[in-house]
């Protein structure tokens, strides 16, 4: 049996008050869907709080795991409990495509993905955009689109 995996796309800014429904999401998709295996970024607000919620949960759920995937070699904004992961590859990359680069890395992985997207530019939008395309199971949790 494979893992069912998820990986989050949201925009930079996003609201506090989405924390409750991104909760449900993520205990729906651990409960019912059988995700065991998370992949979140750390570009912004959202990604934070996916982070925050991810660690709460894990110690409930134990046998979920998650890993912060990193565009590139941490810096300070990283701390050293934290659970990241450095694709294998990304240090070929040219620093200005290594988001972009990431971001496929997961999607790849994934078979799930949950977004923040309220409008139709920047890289959050694109990749739920692709995720769409590519057939994954999308939950939007702002509702767009």
């Amino acid at each position: 049996m494979y893992e069912k995996r998820c990986t989050f796309f949201g925009h930079r800014d996003c609201p506090a008050s989405i924390r409750p429904k991104l909760r449900e999401t993520l205990v729906r998709l651990i409960e019912q869907e059988g995700v065991t295996v998370f992949y979140v970024g750390h570009q912004g607000d959202f990604d934070y709080m996916v982070q925050s919620l991810l660690g709460e949960l894990a110690v409930q759920y134990d046998h979920i795991s998650y890993a912060i995937v990193l565009s590139g070699f941490p810096g300070k904004n990283i701390g050293s409990s934290q659970k990241t992961l450095l694709p294998e590859g990304i240090e070929t990359v040219p620093r200005r495509f290594a988001i972009v680069w990431r971001n496929r890395w997961m999607l790849e992985r994934a078979q799930y993905v949950v977004t923040y997207v309220t409008h139709n530019w920047g890289g959050a939008a694109r990749f739920a955009a692709e995720a769409h395309r590519q057939g994954k199971i999308v939950y939007n949790l702002a509702g767009w689109g």
